[in-house]
């Protein structure tokens, strides 16, 4: 197979790496001339950073698409002019595994919920998550399960992708500044269900409409389960509801079941409590990068919060987040380019702290003994971080330092 794959980050480098090894001619493509690429040269890929001219799809089979490269891109919108295949990476390793694949998506709570089906089933977790689906090619047996977190950017280019059990836990407005319509955004997150059937599991929360051809399991927050998870919030319970179904699904007794709820301790940067300082709490919920992920986070408090709220915006609106923060929070403290837009919303009190740090040092100076200081800012964080994961190791580092 001659393949260009296009955007080399995490999962880019993985499809290349697995293509390579097959003995496939592989391009690799990235729109900056900075991408790593001395793994790719080595392996005999031929890579061309800081260049997407259409003249390097001459030959190509299929082009496989990084999560983070929208449709609309320059060798995207080429090869579909040419009618060469657009694969995600998630698409590519299904095809190169033969393993069993459990599918979680929904708007919030997929790391959560595949992290903790990965310690039910005792299985490897990778796709949105850690390990890209296409570096477990060779690394694990045939017949092992493999719980695979998928986003809309990767389901909106699957074609054969097809999960023996697929999960869906919620779905609310986000990433509509790259899908447009909250419509276009839920299209894509269904796909999972599109190459099921009747011998496959569908699990969606409770009264949630036809999805397809495949059997069909409900969960709900207040299901029975064989016993309390360890990780608290409504939402959590949810998840853990939705991991439960899809564990029993994949035949697993309650048992395990049980032990891994019991155990399982959630995941960085989503309600991971940081350390309590003279009395208050620090929490990083850094993941809650939409307005319905920082409501549940709210939610999961009794204690009055000093909530840090902004990055960049998703075109959402923050009228029900405003209403969650008027019960629950003592102050907010905006950061990042979404701050005036958070301004005009809240009815709270507010300081405009502009960065994390200074948003840390006034919410900690003001917070009394009982409260709870919560990094959860509705919003992503590309405006002044590489990713979420770099601005809740920021928040970590900042409130070491108050120690």
């Amino acid at each position: 197979m001659n393949a260009v794959v296009l955007g080399l980050a995490r999962s880019g480098q993985a499809a290349a790496l697995a293509l390579a090894r097959r003995g496939d001619r592989v391009v690799a493509v990235d729109r900056s001339e900075e991408v790593e690429t001395g793994r790719l040269e080595a392996a005999g890929v031929e890579v061309h950073p800081g260049s997407e001219e259409a003249s390097l799809l001459q030959g190509i089979d299929v082009l496989v698409k990084s999560p983070g490269v929208p449709s609309d891109a320059p060798l995207v919108t080429a090869a579909r002019a040419r009618g060469v295949p657009v694969w995600s990476e998630v698409e590519l390793g299904a095809r190169l595994l033969p393993n069993p694949i459990l599918g979680v998506t929904g708007t919030n709570g997929k790391t959560t919920t595949s992290e903790l089906l990965g310690a039910m089933l005792g299985a490897p977790v990778a796709g949105n998550v850690g390990r890209a689906l296409t570096e477990l090619v060779g690394e694990v047996d045939d017949d092992d399960w493999i719980v695979c977190e998928l986003s809309s950017f990767q389901l909106e280019d699957i074609h054969e992708f097809h999960p023996r059990i697929a999960v869906l836990l919620n779905l609310e407005p986000d990433h509509l500044d790259r899908h447009g319509t909250f419509e276009a955004y839920r299209d894509a997150k269904l796909r999972i269900f599109e190459n099921q059937g009747a011998d496959d599991v569908a699990v969606v929360p409770a009264g949630f409409p036809n999805v397809g051809e495949a059997g069909r399991m409900e969960f709900a927050g207040t299901d029975e389960l064989p016993t309390e998870p360890r990780i608290p919030g409504a939402h959590n319970r949810e998840n853990a509801a939705a991991a439960t179904a899809a564990a029993r699904a994949a035949g697993v007794p309650d048992e395990q079941i049980a032990e891994a709820l019991r155990t399982f301790p959630g995941v960085p940067h989503r309600l991971e409590e940081i350390a309590e300082i003279r009395g208050v709490r620090f929490v990083n919920d850094s993941k809650a990068t939409n307005a319905a992920a920082a409501r549940r986070a709210i939610a999961s408090y009794e204690a009055p919060l000093h909530v840090i709220l902004g990055g960049l915006g998703k075109n959402e609106r923050y009228d029900e987040l405003a209403a969650d923060l008027r019960a629950r929070a003592a102050r907010a403290y905006l950061i990042g380019a979404s701050a005036d837009e958070l301004a005009s919303a809240l009815d709270v009190p507010y300081d405009r702290s502009g960065n994390l740090a200074a948003a840390v040092r006034a919410a900690a100076a003001a917070a009394q003994p009982g409260d709870v200081v919560l990094l959860s800012p509705a919003a992503a964080s590309y405006d002044q971080f590489e990713n979420y994961e770099s601005r809740g190791d920021e928040f970590r580092r900042l409130v070491e330092e108050l120690r």
